[in-house]
């Protein structure tokens, strides 16, 4: 660690990225996102079990965190995807190393 290592302001960062990650669909969300831009019902078959008034919750939610984009492409028929932003796009690899990591050490309950 280095010296000027600022444990409060680091927990802090820590906690407030865990509390949007750490909510249920989040990452499943994100991983589906890091292949491509998907619409709604994209994203509805490509994360499994989550209720469409969920997914609407959880990707208003990421769009406030700036880690997606909603897309409006105008029709006939209008069309709303959705795909990562830059800051969304970085966190993939960091969601997969945390996950290599929590597998190779936490035990699943």
């Amino acid at each position: 660690m280095t010296e000027n290592h600022d444990v409060r302001s680091c927990d802090a960062a820590v906690s407030h990225a865990f509390s949007v990650l750490g909510k249920r669909w989040n990452g499943m969300i994100l991983d589906a996102l890091g292949g491509g831009q998907l619409s709604f019902v994209g994203l509805r078959r490509a994360v499994p079990g989550i209720s469409d008034a969920v997914l609407s919750d959880r990707l208003s939610e990421l769009a406030d965190t700036h880690l997606l984009e909603r897309r409006v492409e105008p029709g006939p028929p209008v069309a709303v995807a959705y795909a990562l932003t830059d800051a969304g796009m970085r966190l993939i690899p960091i969601l997969g190393q945390l996950g290599a990591w929590a597998d190779a050490n936490l035990e699943r309950r």
